[in-house]
């Protein structure tokens, strides 16, 4: 695959989250079409779905697309020197991490997401009203994503906003 075109013609696979988003069941049935959609067209080996939780400074991973190995759960403080708070966050710009190296530098559990194949990496802001709720992560092969992907992988992030939206009001209405 050449990066920065889909895989498949993505038409019918927004119209598939934008379904989903509306179908009962949320915010799980839409992220699972997110993640088909994604999986269709820009592709991944691995896709996750990270949401802030600014009023306690803390992050959860609350879906993933391999929850055997890479599991949802579990909150970490927000690390507000990092690249990823830097670009994505504050700046609301996707991250790229272009091979191994980038993967090394900038992930923690670097050891485990090479062992799953994974060695580049996009981190796309989830954004409503000039903040940033989260991000869509997608992981894949070196040199799999590049800036060429970003009209797609923004129109994704636009997409996954209500799912965001609603988990964040649970988590100011009755706690994370």
């Amino acid at each position: 695959m050449t990066p920065g075109m889909p895989l498949t013609d993505p038409a019918p696979c927004l119209a598939a989250v934008a379904a989903a988003m509306a179908a009962p069941g949320q915010p799980e049935a839409g992220l699972r079409a997110l993640d088909r959609a994604l999986a269709a067209t820009v592709g991944h080996k691995l896709f996750t779905v990270l949401v802030l939780n600014h009023a306690a400074g803390q992050n959860q991973r609350y879906y993933t697309s391999r929850p055997e190995a890479y599991p949802a759960g579990g909150q970490k403080p927000i690390d507000f020197s990092s690249e990823f708070y830097r670009t994505v966050v504050t700046a609301g710009r996707p991250r790229f991490l272009h091979d191994r190296a980038d993967i090394v530098r900038a992930l923690f559990d670097h050891k485990l997401v090479l062992s799953l194949g994974c060695e580049g990496a996009v981190n796309v802001p989830v954004r409503w009203n000039g903040r940033t709720l989260g991000g869509l992560n997608l992981l894949d092969a070196a040199g799999r994503y590049d800036e060429a992907q970003m009209p797609l992988l923004l129109t994704f992030a636009a997409l996954a906003v209500p799912a965001l939206l609603h988990i964040t009001r649970n988590w100011t209405e009755v706690g994370p």
